[in-house]
């Protein structure tokens, strides 16, 4: 189980756009490597535009999405990796089970990615012969 903290800083949010992406009907997840984190956190930010709709709308959306992390993120998150979830425009309708599965599933995908970048591949072995 990681430790979850909250990003704050716009170079973070940028440089987890830059990195994996999985989109669901309800939300989209952003990951990248943290690179000042210790090894045993977690980061997380959420982010919800003007086009959603105003204040109170959005408010609701990010509401919404950080209950969702409360329930999903502490028995799924990578340890040393910064998530950014982004508000879509059903996530302040959708059914919260529906939210949650959405991001269970969104989590499981984006965390299956990282691991397979971190894994060298056996093939590369084989292209270079030790004779």
């Amino acid at each position: 189980m990681a430790k979850l903290l909250i990003l704050k800083k716009r170079k973070d949010f940028v440089r987890a756009a830059k990195g994996l992406k999985v989109v669901t009907p309800s939300l989209i997840l952003q990951a990248a490597q943290s690179l000042c984190v210790p090894d045993d956190c977690c980061r997380f930010g959420f982010t919800a535009t003007k086009k959603l709709g105003k204040a109170h709308i959005r408010n609701r959306t990010k509401r919404r999405m950080r209950a969702a992390v409360r329930d999903v993120f502490y028995d799924n998150a990578l340890s040393g990796t910064d998530y950014v979830l982004i508000g879509r425009y059903k996530t302040a309708t959708v059914d919260f089970m529906a939210l949650k599965s959405d991001l269970l599933y969104a989590l499981s995908k984006i965390n299956k990615m990282i691991t397979e970048k971190k894994e060298p591949h056996s093939d590369e072995a084989d292209l270079h012969p030790t004779d």
